[in-house]
């Protein structure tokens, strides 16, 4: 109704993110508010995008991975991404296969022992035994040891400065990656060629998160709670009746925790604000940074940061927020 002034493209041009008019061909796609050039690609752990006339055309990998995260004091996302909190001090199978009624032999066992580490009665991740038949990798107090033998099986160790990983082939059925922070954080991404059940913690692995809080005895629980208590390696441990909220214990280090673990939240994740939701994240951060409470509390808070860090970089964003003065790298 009215004229505007300023610059418009002529016609079958479009106004490219640096201000110039550029044929559709060559329009940028954005992507975690990154601009990508025509042809580029972003890898999803299941798809491939490329950039065409500023739009993903995306292609389903033939190999889909999905990643079961047990990181903190007792944080679970399982494969098929439902999300629980519990405190036990038990051991606690992860997952496993073999869970058919019809063929109950297992080829990997991934247990978690957990260990008080707050006086307000928390645990924390601590242990990890990998059961391999007749080989048993245990990670522990920042290293791992090997014993055993399997030919079956194909292995490799990696480290770096943050992690150790372990590359895992179970011919024919698995490839696995287990990361672990040397600390309370354990990743299990599994890309599987059989459709053998997975259960445990982790869950069931069948693209159906409803259904995760399948028990031992193969019905499905009403609460995680009684989920947690029927996957005790060791049934002579005492069941988990409640989870504990250290921030009302220690209500003297919430400020702390919501100041420190509010980098989440800040320009800094600015990128993966849209690719990933940051709650659930700020939420544990603050929880765990609460409860760490007899030493190690600024550990604590930089594992739950780091969590969603590692998040970001499934969904092909790479953030820089360490520095010397904050969770400096070792």
């Amino acid at each position: 109704t009215k004229c505007e002034s300023g610059c418009v493209c002529a016609d079958g041009l479009y106004e490219n993110l640096d201000g110039r008019c550029v044929p559709a061909e060559e329009c940028p796609c954005e992507y975690g508010g990154l601009a990508y050039g025509r042809g580029e690609q972003i890898h999803t752990e299941c798809e491939i995008c490329t950039c065409t006339k500023g739009k993903w055309k995306c292609v389903q990998k033939t190999r889909c991975s999905s990643t079961c995260n047990l990181y903190g004091e007792g944080h679970i996302t399982t494969f098929d991404g439902q999300r629980f909190v519990f405190d036990g001090n038990c051991e606690y199978i992860l997952a496993m296969d073999g869970c058919s009624v019809n063929r109950p032999i297992s080829s990997f066992k991934i247990v978690t022992e957990n260990v008080i580490c707050g006086k307000s009665g928390v645990t924390c991740s601590r242990s990890i035994s990998i059961y391999l038949g007749n080989l048993t990798i245990i990670l522990r107090d920042e290293t791992f040891a090997i014993s055993g033998e399997n030919p079956g099986i194909r292995y490799k160790v990696k480290k770096n400065a943050l992690h150790l990983m372990f590359d895992i082939i179970i011919p024919g059925k698995y490839n696995m990656t287990l990361i672990w922070n040397k600390h309370m954080n354990f990743f299990i991404k599994i890309s599987r060629e059989t459709q053998e059940t997975i259960c445990g913690l982790c869950g069931n692995y069948n693209g159906n998160m409803k259904d995760d809080f399948e028990t031992r005895s193969k019905y499905v629980a009403s609460n995680e709670l009684e989920f947690v208590n029927s996957w005790k390696e060791n049934p002579l441990c005492g069941d988990v009746y409640f989870v504990v909220d250290p921030c009302s214990k220690n209500p003297y280090r919430k400020a702390w925790a919501e100041k420190t673990c509010s980098i989440i939240n800040s320009h800094v994740f600015s990128a993966c604000h849209n690719k990933v939701n940051r709650m659930p994240y700020y939420e544990a951060c603050v929880r765990d940074s609460c409860g760490c409470d007899i030493g190690g509390d600024c550990q604590c808070m930089c594992d739950a940061i780091a969590v969603y860090a590692m998040a970001c970089l499934e969904k092909g964003i790479c953030i820089d927020w360490r520095t010397p003065e904050f969770c400096r790298e070792f």
